[in-house]
């Protein structure tokens, strides 16, 4: 499983990327493989303003559907619209081309409750 050191972690499978004031957010290498293939992506929060555990979206796989966490509060300022034509982009690529959304973090001091690599990975 790949599991980039450079990344927080959910329990729930997501991972976030902070990059200067916004941050990328998908779901996990283990979260996509035990998902399988991915057939839809749904967003309808774009816009919205979320706390951390809320829902901001789902996964569409062929055997299920799985709802997709916030890490942490913040805006959701960006669906991944390649996603829309290319959903597939989660399993082959899960931490480049298949994030999911981009969110401006309330406070970052969020991130200190997220699981480091080590962590995820004994989690997993």
């Amino acid at each position: 499983m790949n599991v980039p050191a450079e990344l927080k972690y959910t329990k729930e499978h997501e991972w976030i990327r902070v990059e200067s004031e916004e941050a990328f957010i998908g779901i996990t290498d283990y979260a996509q493989s035990q998902l399988g293939d991915i057939v839809f992506v749904e967003v309808e929060t774009e816009g919205d303003s979320l706390e951390a555990g809320d829902t901001f979206g789902t996964v569409e796989a062929v055997k299920t559907v799985s709802d997709l966490y916030m890490p942490v509060a913040g805006e959701v300022i960006e669906f991944n619209a390649a996603l829309e034509d290319q959903p597939d982009l989660v399993n082959k690529d899960p931490y480049g081309e298949g994030w999911i959304i981009k969110v401006k973090i309330d406070d970052e001091a969020q991130l200190d409750g997220l699981l480091s690599a080590d962590a995820y990975k004994a989690l997993i």
